[in-house]
């Protein structure tokens, strides 16, 4: 029995369910209970990063199975599979944190192979956390099938002493118990009540700030990002994407149609005036490597730099996701952007529309609380700054939303630890001065390996109150849920010599985030002097092993960590075969 509105002659699900030749395969179709209707129509992969591990992913596989009934009502097969995730918020200030990078490119690499193994025609993937969202978005790049992402949605804030509380606050009473300014009972209540649903970190963190991304870019329905997890309304969003992959499909709109160097700048416009997550400078480059479009950090940071800032969230700001979605959520946000001209509207979208007829649909206003006017920003630039410098060649960067512009630069003596273990012992007994540069290095992609966030540390400063009295570099990343004068991705990292592996205890190093630099007081011969007698990377304990193989693969975080030539080199299309 054929399905009338879709040709399968020109589909991969046809090597499984078409022929003669395919009886075996279609066998084991009838042994689940497909019909033959269903055998002969699309294939679907319905893909979730459901697990146990943390709230944020707990409510992906109900949501899935909305999702599943809108590629019926659609004329399509769904098929539901699952992949890892590695929530950071679990991983964070341990061992665990250097699976947490990697864990993005697992997501795209066993999303890929199951797609492949099974001759799925489109995907419709289902994300919580933050590598899983870019992870789910790169994975539909790379294959080039007719995609549709959908983000399982945020948590809601707890209350305590009557105002709004996320996990952040948490993270940050750890530094205030530690100094002696919270007691142990106030700790242990905080504890309970920060995290009171399902769903991801509350605030402008990595993981909403990739949903933010996924509308922006283009792979997800508008509006669709919004609604916090425990909300019923997300499965309405759910069975839309379900119908709206068929008709990606019958109109043959596959990923990189809709991903193209001015979907990013789309993408990265809404970062910047979010204060979202500096791991976006991370993410994006990494999509448009999938893509075969030379999109780096530089890049993403010009765009950074002239936008407004005008969305006022945590961390540098007073809201919560949850306040975005009520305040109109991100459409409200592209129709401001639209307004100072700042959104490509020619962009194709998951709806098959483009994003200007989009948002030709949104009337609601910015309502000058969450969403301020773009006319009247927080500031007049990004919210996150890139920088460059004798000790950043190959870039950093810097969120900056919620600091005054004479807190944006930054001149000290430098404090230097070979890893984050050392630097948060030394954070919790006070061990550093006010005026300092702490430095972290050795924690970059290879080094690391795995680029670990330092959220426990930097949050350690912010709760003795020190976040504006020292600043913080790193080859490594921080959380979106970071605050206080952090610059992470310094490249190159130490372990491929960077300058950060020449640093000494009491280097002078000036950080201006209103200039764009990030520097070391040393001549260009003091430094190669240092270089000639650098020992070379510092060894690490990850000999065998997917972090071992992830050391040897992973590139520079100026090109996104990726771990594989990319589309550029590519001589085959998996939707074409």
């Amino acid at each position: 029995m054929k399905n009338n509105r879709f040709d399968k002659s020109s589909l991969p699900s046809r090597h499984v369910t078409e022929g003669p030749a395919r009886a075996p395969q279609r066998s084991f179709f009838y042994a689940m209970g497909i019909s033959e209707e269903e055998i002969h129509s699309p294939w679907v992969g319905v893909a979730t990063c459901w697990n146990e591990a943390a709230p944020c992913n707990i409510a992906l596989n109900r949501q899935a199975q909305s999702v599943k009934q809108g590629v019926k009502k659609g004329g399509g097969c769904p098929r539901e599979f699952t992949t890892i995730t590695v929530t950071d918020g679990i991983a964070m200030g341990h061992e665990g944190m250097r699976a947490s990078l990697a864990s993005r490119d697992a997501i795209a690499d066993t999303v890929e192979l199951t797609m492949r193994g099974h001759c799925y025609d489109a995907l419709v993937g289902l994300a919580g956390c933050d590598k899983s969202l870019p992870g789910m978005m790169m994975a539909m790049v790379r294959l080039n099938v007719p995609s549709v992402f959908i983000y399982g949605g945020s948590i809601l804030p707890g209350r305590f002493h009557g105002r709004d509380v996320v996990v952040q606050d948490v993270f940050e009473a750890v530094g205030q118990h530690a100094a002696g300014n919270l007691p142990d009972a106030e700790l242990e209540i905080l504890e309970r009540v920060a995290c009171p649903s399902a769903g991801a970190c509350g605030g402008q963190y990595t993981a909403n700030t990739m949903a933010c991304v996924s509308e922006a870019i283009g792979l997800a329905l508008l509006n669709s990002s919004g609604a916090p997890a425990p909300y019923e309304s997300r499965d309405q969003y759910g069975l839309a994407s379900g119908e709206a992959v068929m008709a990606l499909i019958e109109r043959n709109i596959r990923a990189r149609d809709v991903v193209t160097r001015k979907a990013l700048e789309n993408a990265a416009r809404v970062v910047a005036c979010t204060g979202g997550s500096t791991n976006a400078g991370l993410h994006l480059p990494a999509i448009a490597h999938e893509a075969g479009i030379a999109f780096d950090l530089f890049d993403v940071c010009d765009i950074f730099r002239d936008t407004p800032y005008f969305v006022n969230l945590r961390p540098g700001g007073d809201y919560v996701a949850k306040d975005l979605f009520d305040a109109g959520g991100v459409p409200v946000v592209l129709r401001e952007l639209r307004k100072a001209g700042l959104i490509h509207e020619d962009c194709l979208t998951a709806s098959g529309r483009s994003m200007g007829e989009e948002l030709d649909r949104i009337t609601r206003e910015a309502d000058g609380k969450v969403i301020h006017p773009v006319t009247a920003p927080l500031s007049r630039t990004g919210g996150v700054v890139g920088l460059k410098g004798n000790l950043a060649p190959d870039g950093a960067i810097v969120k900056v939303a919620g600091m005054a512009p004479e807190d944006q630069v930054f001149t000290g003596p430098a404090r230097v630890f070979d890893c984050e273990e050392d630097a948060f012992e030394a954070v919790m007994r006070r061990d550093y001065a006010e005026g300092c540069v702490i430095v972290i290095r050795n924690e970059g992609p290879a080094g690391g390996p795995g680029m670990r966030e330092m959220l426990a540390t930097t949050a350690a400063l912010s709760g003795q109150g020190m976040g504006k009295k020292v600043a913080l570099i790193t080859d490594g990343r921080f959380s979106g849920a970071t605050r206080g004068f952090c610059v992470g991705h310094v490249g190159p990292e130490a372990a491929h010599g960077g300058p950060i592996a020449l640093l000494r205890d009491g280097d002078i190093i000036t950080i201006d985030a209103v200039g764009g630099a990030l520097s070391v007081a040393l001549t260009e011969a003091e430094l190669a002097q240092r270089r000639a007698e650098w020992p070379g990377p510092r060894p690490t304990d990850y000999a065998s092993g997917a972090l071992w193989k992830y050391a040897q693969l992973v590139g520079k975080a100026r090109y996104g960590a990726v771990t594989h030539p990319g589309a550029a080199a590519e001589t085959h299309v998996y939707m074409d075969q």
